[in-house]
């Protein structure tokens, strides 16, 4: 059969270490053979990112804005360790978080179920969504060592050159300091965009922060979150809950799961992975980040799985899961065939999903899952038997 055409081009979005080399072979093996792939292809890897100033993650981030679709592959955010590691000139930011902000969407996070793979919370039934706001708080945060005594202020300065103060802290010796913010705007769209897939998916919504000690930051967060559910939400049908994060999470462990729950941007991170292990795994986790202009980036959901890769450059098979990797790219392919109208694509990358869940149904997967799950099969598959037990028969 002739290849499926596409109509416009997904923003593609390369990565790091072993995530890069998965990257390449589910293109070459799943995805190439059957589509005339067209991308607008941006190299994030460490050494580009620093060759760039950083400049590649803006260009690929309003690139997806204007193209309306990107696909992204896990990335390494530097610290000083991987400074050294790759001789960088300077450290950059998460370039998640420049995404995200340039974006200004919300992360929806979504487990891959499999029945032979079972929660290791046993009360879960459904999975949880969980959904991360994506601007601000400790992502764009402000920083500072302290170098000693002395009074520690917030400082407002009107366009005018009116001040507000607030005390921080009288600082008795050294110490740190943090700076957080966001907008309300942004806090709006994302209960919009939690509200709208809780409506859409037939799920509850379910939000937590903790405005009992931060009356003012998360209290505006759970203000923001009733007004839209008031305004706009109220004869939706959606079922609406605030509780305190420390009671959500102690809930969420007791639940049957089949929720949407929205999380400030650093408790989206944290719940996030926390949902994604206790379901299973890391790599059976979708992520799509959504602006409330319309563009869509999806993405896997876990990290550059370093310690692989240095087992894979010394010529070493491994057994690592692609599974997000796949979806990320089925779930980019889906939405451009839904914003272009092209049945074929669209048709491709459900029956890709569909395969890649059923090989792991019939017994082939990865060591990851080949480690939970009941029963457990003969043996795990390294990562490119795997992708091959996918292709026989697309």
């Amino acid at each position: 059969m002739a290849k499926i055409r596409m109509k416009n081009a997904v923003v593609e979005m390369d990565g790091d270490e072993m995530a890069r080399v998965l990257w390449a072979l589910v293109k070459e093996r799943l995805l190439l053979p059957f589509v005339d792939l067209k991308t607008e292809y941006y190299d994030l890897c460490i050494a580009n990112r620093d060759r760039t100033g950083d400049g590649v993650t803006v260009e690929s981030a309003n690139a997806i804005v204007r193209a309306g679709v990107g696909v992204k592959c896990a990335t390494i955010t530097s610290n000083a360790a991987r400074m050294a590691e790759y001789g960088l000139a300077a450290l950059t930011a998460s370039p998640n978080a420049t995404i995200r902000a340039i974006l200004d969407g919300t992360v929806f996070r979504k487990p891959i179920a499999v029945a032979r793979v079972k929660p290791t919370v046993r009360s879960w039934k459904w999975p949880i969504v969980i959904a991360r706001h994506a601007y601000g708080d400790v992502y764009k945060n402000a920083e500072m060592l302290v170098p000693g005594a002395g009074k520690l202020e917030l400082v407002w300065t009107s366009l005018d050159g009116a001040e507000r103060r607030v005390l921080v802290a009288d600082m008795k010796a050294a110490g740190i300091a943090q700076g957080m913010h966001n907008l309300d705007e942004s806090i709006r769209s994302f209960a919009r965009c939690c509200f709208r897939m809780a409506r859409d998916e037939g799920l509850p919504l379910w939000f937590a922060a903790k405005d009992t000690i931060s009356k003012i930051y998360d209290g505006r967060f759970k203000d923001i979150f009733q007004e839209v559910f008031e305004g706009e939400f109220a004869g939706s049908g959606v079922a609406y809950h605030y509780s305190l994060i420390d009671d959500a999470v102690a809930r969420i462990v007791k639940c049957e799961g089949g929720l949407v729950w929205a999380c400030k941007n650093y408790d989206g991170d944290v719940m996030s992975d926390m949902v994604a292990s206790a379901s299973g795994s890391l790599a059976m986790m979708t992520s799509v980040l959504v602006s409330p202009s319309g563009a869509y980036e999806y993405e896997a959901a876990h990290g550059t799985v370093q310690r692989h890769y240095y087992r894979w450059l010394k010529g070493e098979k491994t057994s690592t899961n692609p599974v997000a990797l796949i979806f990320a790219w089925t779930g980019a392919l889906i939405k451009r065939a839904e914003l272009d109208g092209v049945p074929r694509l669209f048709d491709f990358a459900k029956r890709l999903e569909a395969k890649t869940l059923a090989t792991i149904e019939s017994g082939w997967m990865t060591a990851d899952l080949a480690a939970i799950a009941e029963p457990a099969p003969a043996r795990a598959l390294d990562s490119e038997e795997f992708i091959a037990k996918i292709a026989q028969g697309m």
